[in-house]
């Protein structure tokens, strides 16, 4: 069955099947984590975790979803009007920086590409639930911040983009061509500090 078929989003086992195979997809990935394992982990029959999903690339999507809106969330909590620009950008800098470093992020990336020419409304739907929230929400606070004159960018959305890119730096291209299997903490606060640091010089005031 092609991954556009509509899920049922109810009940006791359906959140059972989406927090076990967060679980697994988070610390392994869509490759690396099999059905049965899932299955095992959620506490349910492969039949039942079939029913919800028989596609293991829809279920993936969903959890990806989930987790991009998870992390949107968060970062809605962070990004106050009324907080300094580098206090909102590192706690930012290192969500990003962590998510890019995570078997999940190239997972979704892997995916998304392979994906890309079937079915070209998921990757389209994954960045629409994820990404582009996360975008769109940066892009307000930098609007907000020029007009209160504490930071001075032409184009935000432009701007928001050039953010997550800086975040990205020395992580995902390591991760995704096998450089590197995780890139050590103090290697991460870096990145995301440098990353703070060239935004600022270019939009701070």
């Amino acid at each position: 069955m092609g991954v556009t078929r509509t899920v049922l989003r109810t009940g006791r086992k359906f959140d059972q099947v989406l927090e076990g195979a967060t679980r697994v997809f988070l610390a392994q990935g869509f490759e690396g984590a099999s059905v049965d394992e899932i299955a095992r982990e959620a506490g349910v029959s492969k039949a039942t975790l079939y029913s919800y999903f028989p596609d293991k690339r829809l279920l993936f999507m969903e959890v990806a979803r989930g987790e991009c809106q998870r992390q949107a969330g968060q970062a809605m909590t962070m990004v106050q009007p009324d907080q300094p620009p580098r206090d909102v950008f590192l706690a930012g800098a290192r969500q990003i920086v962590d998510f890019f470093n995570s078997p999940m992020s190239l997972s979704i990336f892997r995916l998304c590409v392979a994906e890309a020419e079937r079915f070209p409304e998921m990757a389209r739907e994954f960045y629409r639930n994820g990404p582009m929230i996360a975008r769109n929400m940066l892009a307000d606070y930098l609007r907000c911040a020029t007009e209160r004159g504490i930071l001075k960018v032409e184009d935000p959305v432009l701007a928001a983009e050039q953010f997550a890119e800086l975040c990205k730096a020395g992580i995902f291209t390591q991760r995704l061509f096998g450089i590197e299997d995780v890139i050590p903490e103090d290697r991460c606060d870096e990145v995301a500090r440098s990353a703070v640091d060239m935004f600022m010089a270019r939009y701070g005031v």
